[in-house]
């Protein structure tokens, strides 16, 4: 059983919610997410009707507008830390974020 304390926990409370489009469902998951700083994690984004198209992927920190992470499925945005990662299989998307930090707590969008 994991004994780690339950405090490092809710400073890294990550929440995921489903980009928007018209004609188009995404669907992301998972919709809620928290994870320990320095694990791995990765958020789906998953499209229907199945297309094979490009995405880009926001962050919104608490109290701030959305910022680009990355665009055209894996490219990162300026500045961007490389700990971030996209990549494609057919009409599913994913972000990767390596080596979790507190300072990645926000909402994650993926947007066509």
């Amino acid at each position: 059983m994991d004994m780690r304390a339950p405090a490092q926990l809710l400073g890294l409370l990550l929440l995921f919610l489903p980009g928007l489009k018209m004609n188009k469902a995404l669907t992301q998951s998972p919709a809620l997410l928290a994870v320990y700083p320095g694990e791995r994690t990765t958020i789906n984004c998953t499209t229907n009707p199945k297309e094979n198209t490009k995405f880009s992927w926001y962050q919104q920190k608490p109290g701030q507008i959305p910022k680009l992470l990355m665009h055209g499925t894996s490219t990162l945005a300026s500045g961007v830390p490389a700990q971030f990662s996209g990549r494609q299989v057919e009409a599913d998307f994913t972000l990767s974020i390596s080596n979790v930090e507190t300072t990645d707590t926000g909402n994650y969008y993926c947007v066509e």
